[in-house]
C-alpha cells in the first residue's frame, strides 16, 4: 500500500489523543450539560425547553398543548438527545413538590410526592408556561441577550435568558458533570429579593447582613429546616455545607399525625420502612400504620403508639433517626460565573454577580429602547416634513422618476425618511395625522429624555432594577414554606429500649434448643422436651436484655431475649442463630446486667468478670474461659456483693469456703487456683471441682449425694473456711464419696 494514501492524515500520540478528547468531554459536560449559570440558573436543555415552549406560543394564557409537541421542538431545533431525559427535565420543571417555582404548567398526570417518576407519556400530558416563567422570557426580544446558532446552524438560541429574578437561588439545582457536582437548595423568592435590594443598597454588606432577609433555603415542602443558624452561615460564607430538614407531626387523640415531609421523601417509603421495623420486631412500641393522605391533606401519615404510656418524642426521635422522616441534603454551591467559568461561590458572590449580569441586562433594554426612539423619531421628523409640504411632495412623486432621490435632494432628509414618506398610505394624509405625528413626537422624545437620564446615571440605573426586583416579588412571591427552627438531634433508641421490659424464663436443652417463657415462676424442668431430649440449665432476665450462652470450649455467646422463641413450643436450636466450634456444646444459660460472673474448670482453676465485657455481636462467639487439658467448663455464678463467699466442693467430698475478694477479676483466660486437686488425681479422674456457688453470710448451701442431700449454712460452717487454693475439708459421712453433687443456693 502506498504511503501518499495517509499524507493527509494528521497523527496523534495515543495519550495525547484520548487526554485531549476526555478533556473536550468533561467540559461539553460541565458547560453543556450538568452546571447551571449564575444568570438565569437553568441548565441548557432546561433553558432550551422555556425557549422552545415561548417559541411555540405556550405562554400562560395559551392553551395547553401535548407535551410531546413540546420535546419534539425541543429535540428537532435545539437539544438532539434523548426524549426521555428530555421530557423528565420537563416534567420536573412542572412538579410543584420538586420546583419552589414551576416553570411549566401542567395539565394531566405530572407524578406524584410518592413516587415522582410516576408520570404520564408524553403523549397523554399537555403543558404550558407557568406565570413565573415570565420572569425569564419577558425581556427575551428586546436586545438584552446574545444568540448563538442551533446545533445545525438553522435558528438561532439564546445563549442564557434575561431572567430578571436570581432564579439560581429560587428554584435550586442538582447536578453531577465530571469531577465536579452542583446542589444548590431552593430559596424563598420574597427573602431574596429584598437580599437583593439590600446590596444594591450596601454593596460591602457581607453574608451575616444578608442573612438578616435570607434566613436559610425553603424547600417546597412544609417541613422543618433543623440546621443550626451557625451552620447555615457557614454554608452561605464558603458555599459548601449540608442541610437537615424534618418532618412536622401533632398529635391527635392519641395518636401521631405526619403532616409534612422532608424535600423529596416519599410518604409510602418512610411507612415502609417504619413497617420493616416493625416485622424484624425492633419498634413493639408501635401498633399500626397508616395513610390517610387525599387531595385535601397532601400529606397525613398516622402512627398508632401501642399504648398511651410511650414516651411519643422519645419514639418520634428514634424515627427522625432511622427513616427518611429527617433527611440531610449536600449543599454545593458550584456554579457557571459571569466569567464562563465553573467555582464554588458563597451566597453574596452570587448574589453580586447576578445583580452585575441584571444591570447590565437593564442597561442593553435601555440601549435598546433608545435606538428604537431614535428611529422612530427620525422617521416622524421626516414624516413632519412630508405633511407640511404634502402638495409637493406629491407633485415630486407624481412627476419625478426618482422620486426618493428627489425628495431627498429637495428637503435633506435621509434614505430611512425619504422610504417612510414613500410609503405613506392614502388614507394617512388626513390633516389630523400631523396632529397625531406631533402627540406621537412628544411623547416618545420625553420617554428618550427619560431613558437617557437613567443612563447616565448609575444610581438611578441601580433604582430601576431595584423596582423592578420588588415589582416581580410582589407579582409572584409568597410566604415562607418551610420554618426553620431549633431542635434537638435526633437520636435511635437502642432497640432493647423499645421493647417492653417483662420477666422471661430462658430454658435451653441438653441438645442446644432454646426458648424463652414469660414470668419467673415458671418450672423449667416441668416443660416437654423433644423425643430423646431434655433439661439442661435456665436463667431469670427481662425481654429488653441479652442473655448469654458459654459453650464446653469456654466461650460465651449473646442472643436478645425478645428475639428468643416462645416456651408455647418446644423452641429452636440455638445454632440457628450461633455458630460455635465443631463438636462444642452448649453448657449453661445466664442472665445478668449490672452483676459480676465468677467461672471456673473442673481443673480447679477460674476468675471473675463483669457481665457487660461479655457482650459481643460477633455470631461465634468470644473466648472467656481458657480451658486446661481434659477440663470441662463448670457452671458459672452470678453474684453483686462483694462481701460474698465462694463455696467449691471436689469430687472425693471436700468443702472450700473462702472470700469471693481473693479471686482475681480478668477479661479472659484461665484464671487462678480456686481449690487445691492433685495433680495425679486430676489426671486419672479420682478427684476434680465439681462445682461451687456465690452465696452471703445469710445463705445456705445444699449438696447432694445420690438421693440424699444436706442443707449447710455458712454460720454453721466455720471448719470448712480458708484460703483460696487450699484442699479443703471433708464433708460429713455420707457425702465422702458422692455418685454426684450439687450446689444450689437458697435463700
Amino acid at each position: 500500500m502506498s504511503t501518499t494514501q495517509f499524507e493527509n492524515i494528521e497523527t496523534l500520540p495515543l495519550k495525547d489523543f484520548t487526554e485531549k478528547a476526555y478533556l473536550d468531554y468533561s467540559m461539553y459536560v460541565i458547560l453543556d450539560r450538568a452546571l447551571p449559570h449564575i444568570a438565569d440558573g437553568l441548565k441548557p436543555v432546561q433553558r432550551r425547553i422555556v425557549y422552545a415552549m415561548s417559541e411555540l406560543g405556550l405562554s400562560n394564557n395559551a392553551k395547553f398543548k401535548k407535551s410531546a409537541r413540546t420535546v419534539g421542538d425541543v429535540l428537532g431545533k435545539f437539544h438532539p438527545h434523548g426524549d426521555t431525559a428530555c421530557y423528565e427535565a420537563m416534567v420536573h420543571m412542572a412538579q410543584p413538590f420538586a420546583y419552589r417555582y414551576p416553570l411549566v404548567d401542567g395539565q394531566g398526570n405530572w407524578g406524584s410526592p410518592d413516587d415522582p417518576q410516576s408520570f404520564a407519556a408524553m403523549r397523554y400530558t399537555e403543558s404550558r408556561l407557568a406565570p413565573y416563567a415570565d420572569t425569564l422570557l419577558g425581556e427575551l426580544g428586546l436586545g438584552t441577550v446574545e444568540w448563538t446558532a442551533n446545533f445545525d446552524g438553522t435558528l438561532d438560541e439564546p445563549v442564557l435568558l434575561p431572567a430578571r429574578l436570581p432564579n439560581l437561588l429560587l428554584n435550586g439545582v442538582t447536578g453531577i458533570a465530571v469531577g465536579m457536582s452542583t446542589d444548590i437548595p431552593p430559596h424563598n423568592l420574597n427573602e431574596v429579593a429584598t437580599a437583593c435590594i439590600r446590596l444594591l443598597d450596601e454593596p460591602k454588606a457581607d453574608v451575616a447582613t444578608l442573612m438578616e432577609h435570607i434566613k436559610g433555603p425553603d424547600f417546597p415542602t412544609e417541613a422543618e429546616i433543623i440546621t443550626p443558624r451557625d451552620d447555615i452561615r457557614t454554608m452561605y460564607e464558603t458555599g459548601l455545607g449540608g442541610m437537615r430538614a424534618r418532618a412536622r407531626y401533632e398529635m391527635e387523640q392519641g395518636q401521631i399525625i405526619v403532616t409534612a415531609l422532608p424535600y423529596q421523601v416519599s410518604g409510602a417509603k418512610v411507612l415502609e420502612q417504619i413497617a420493616a421495623q416493625m416485622r424484624t420486631k425492633k419498634l413493639p412500641i408501635v401498633e399500626d400504620l397508616r395513610d390517610e393522605s387525599d387531595h385535601e391533606n397532601p400529606t397525613r401519615l398516622v402512627i398508632v403508639p401501642r399504648s398511651n404510656r410511650v414516651d411519643i418524642d422519645q419514639l418520634m426521635s428514634h424515627l427522625f433517626a432511622t427513616t427518611d422522616l429527617e433527611r440531610t441534603y449536600r449543599v454545593n454551591f458550584n456554579v457557571i460565573g459571569l466569567s464562563g467559568k465553573p467555582r464554588v461561590k458563597n451566597l453574596k458572590v452570587i448574589l453580586t454577580e447576578w445583580l452585575t449580569f441584571r444591570i447590565d441586562t437593564v442597561r442593553k433594554r435601555l440601549d435598546y429602547r433608545l435606538d428604537k426612539l431614535n428611529d422612530r423619531l427620525h422617521i416622524l421628523d421626516g414624516l413632519l416634513v412630508a405633511y407640511l409640504n404634502i402638495d409637493e411632495v406629491i407633485a415630486i412623486i407624481r412627476e419625478e422618476d426618482k422620486p426618493k432621490q428627489a425628495l431627498m435632494d429637495r428637503y435633506s432628509i435621509t434614505d430611512v425618511q425619504a422610504n417612510a414618506i414613500l410609503e405613506i398610505k392614502l388614507r394617512q394624509l388626513a390633516k389630523l395625522e400631523e396632529f397625531k405625528i406631533r402627540a406621537e413626537q412628544d411623547e416618545l422624545a420625553k420617554e428618550r429624555d427619560g431613558l437617557e437620564k437613567i443612563l447616565g446615571s448609575k444610581q438611578r440605573l441601580r433604582t430601576l432594577v431595584k423596582k423592578e426586583i420588588q415589582a416581580d416579588a410582589e407579582l409572584h412571591g409568597d410566604a415562607r414554606r418551610s420554618p426553620i427552627v431549633s431542635r434537638q438531634s435526633a437520636q435511635a433508641l437502642d432497640e432493647r429500649a423499645l421493647i417492653p421490659n417483662e420477666p422471661m424464663t430462658i430454658v435451653i436443652s441438653q441438645k442446644g434448643w432454646v426458648r424463652a417463657a414469660k414470668g419467673h415462676d415458671i418450672d423449667p424442668v416441668s416443660l416437654t422436651f423433644r423425643s430423646g431430649d431434655e433439661y439442661l440449665s435456665s436463667a431469670k432476665g427481662r425481654s429488653n436484655s441479652l442473655v448469654h450462652f458459654l459453650d464446653s470450649t469456654g466461650r460465651v455467646y449473646n442472643l436478645p431475649v425478645h428475639g428468643l422463641p416462645s416456651a408455647r413450643g418446644q423452641g429452636e436450636p440455638i445454632t440457628g442463630s450461633l455458630k460455635p466450634p465443631a463438636g462444642a456444646m452448649f453448657t449453661d444459660v445466664f442472665a445478668g446486667k449490672d452483676e459480676r460472673i465468677m467461672l471456673s474448670s473442673d481443673a480447679g482453676y477460674g476468675f471473675i468478670t463483669k457481665v457487660t465485657e461479655l457482650h459481643t455481636k460477633n455470631k461465634a462467639g468470644k473466648a472467656l474461659l481458657s480451658l486446661p487439658q481434659g477440663a470441662t467448663v463448670l457452671s458459672p455464678a452470678l453474684f453483686e456483693s462483694n462481701d460474698a463467699l465462694v463455696a467449691i466442693i471436689s469430687k472425693q467430698g471436700r468443702l472450700l469456703i473462702f472470700p469471693v475478694s481473693e479471686v482475681p477479676e480478668l477479661g479472659r483466660g484461665k484464671g487462678n487456683k480456686l481449690i487445691q486437686i492433685p495433680s495425679k488425681d486430676l489426671k486419672s479422674g479420682d478427684d476434680k471441682a465439681l462445682g461451687f456457688c456465690v452465696v452471703s453470710e445469710q445463705q445456705s448451701i445444699r449438696i447432694h449425694a445420690g438421693k440424699r442431700h444436706i442443707n449447710l449454712k455458712l454460720t454453721d460452717l466455720d471448719a470448712y473456711r480458708g484460703k483460696r487454693a487450699q484442699r479443703g475439708a471433708k464433708l460429713p459421712r455420707g457425702y465422702q464419696n458422692p455418685d454426684a453433687i450439687e450446689l444450689v443456693v437458697k435463700d
